[in-house]
């Protein structure tokens, strides 16, 4: 009984719940572009043509600033601590984000949703470090799907702030929330695993290019990205441009990307905080992922073939998607338990940085392919090579079930 009333205090310490709420105000802004893509940018004059390319290229802009984003607090949090980058991420994306509301031309908003972005980089793979390097390891899966599960609740709430108050509005609740969420930071301890190497200077800290020097160490980066893929798949292009797929679908009823992104978040959060029990269960990371992989493809495959014809039916196989791709929190957690102490934030932050940058190239092939071989093979064709890449990297990457965290990378 101690026991377990011990776990359940680890698991509500003031780190994770903080990792939690920040991860939660972190998804409420990445969001809100793809949520109010259209009322914002119909605001400003474009038309239905102008729409797609604009919006298109102002994700690539938040996208380009969460690859770069990533790298950046990716190094500072292995070499300033992972507190200092909660700290600098939240406060980056609040501002960016209350300054959004202000945007009053397309050029002004890629380059507010590019600053963004690189706020954004920071808070979920310092969250989920930290998280991991305070909890004894029976709890870390569990420990960091709460982070998830909460945090993408985010979305649902984005959503429905979108859709009471006008979409200015919505950017500067969530820049405030970000602002409000900087007070609770105060209590938050360091990770004891960073302090202890903290003052040793000759330990080589945060060095990125260290993921390049060594074969091993890069195919185990390249496999840990290739496994979120299909999660920005599903996000980035069956979501955020579902309004198309409606259309090509023959769907009658418009199809409003901001609702569908939102039923893939409610999916999401709960696959997200079923994944840390599943793999507790299975005693695997992989076994969990690989089964949740699979959940999604099938969902994808009756989202392009199966004929849906009406809008309730493709928003319920969006929460069936979005529940596979709940496996977002475990291949984060994955991605710190491959590398050492002195790399392990670098590693998280950039992972699932990289994977959302992927994005750009993945709209990019989608918008390349749809004139000739129109949006329902488009789709599929940017889902197979995701999918392809995804289950395959789970397959061979190396299980850290049980891993121990306390290692260094030479």
């Amino acid at each position: 009984m101690d026991k377990h009333k011990s776990n359940i205090q680890l698991l509500l310490s003031i780190p994770v719940i903080v990792a939690a709420l920040g991860y939660f105000v972190d998804i409420y802004d990445l969001l809100l572009f793809g949520i109010v893509r259209i009322p914002s940018l119909t605001s400003m004059g474009l038309n239905d043509e102008q729409l797609s390319l604009q919006g298109a290229s102002i994700l690539n802009w938040q996208m380009t600033g969460l690859l770069l984003g990533g790298i950046l607090w990716g190094v500072m949090g292995d070499k300033k601590g992972r507190i200092s980058v909660l700290f600098g991420s939240i406060l980056t994306y609040s501002l960016a984000n209350i300054i959004c509301g202000f945007v009053q031309t397309p050029e002004q908003y890629k380059i507010l949703r590019f600053i963004a972005g690189i706020g954004l980089a920071g808070e979920l793979g310092a969250g989920i470090t930290l998280v991991s390097e305070i909890l004894p390891k029976n709890l870390r899966a569990i420990g960091t799907s709460l982070v998830a599960g909460v945090g993408l609740c985010g979305a649902i709430v984005a959503y429905f702030t979108a859709d009471i108050f006008e979409w200015r509005i919505a950017y500067f609740i969530g820049g405030g929330l970000g602002l409000v969420l900087l007070f609770l930071r105060i209590g938050v301890f360091e990770s004891g695993m960073f302090k202890n190497i903290h003052q040793e200077g000759s330990i080589s800290k945060g060095n990125f290019f260290s993921f390049f020097t060594n074969k091993k160490r890069f195919l185990i980066y390249l496999k840990c990205i290739a496994i979120g893929l299909p999660t920005w798949f599903i996000i980035g292009i069956l979501a955020t441009f579902s309004n198309e797929f409606g259309k090509a679908l023959g769907i009658s009823e418009p199809i409003k990307p901001g609702l569908s992104i939102m039923w893939c978040y409610v999916g999401l959060a709960l696959g997200d905080l079923l994944s840390g029990f599943l793999s507790h269960a299975l005693q695997s990371r992989k076994k969990a992922v690989g089964l949740m992989m699979l959940f999604t493809l099938f969902g994808s495959i009756i989202f392009l073939f199966a004929g849906i014809k009406s809008d309730s039916v493709l928003y319920l196989i969006c929460i069936w998607m979005g529940f596979g791709i709940g496996y977002w929190a475990m291949f984060v957690t994955i991605g710190a338990e491959q590398f050492g102490t002195n790399l392990r934030a670098t590693a998280a932050t950039t992972i699932p940085n990289m994977v959302r940058g992927t994005v750009v190239l993945m709209t990019s092939i989608y918008v390349w392919a749809k004139p000739s071989m129109g949006v329902i093979m488009a789709g599929s064709i940017v889902g197979i090579l995701t999918f392809t890449l995804g289950l395959v990297s789970v397959a061979t990457i190396p299980e850290t079930h049980d891993r121990d965290l306390d290692f260094l990378e030479e």
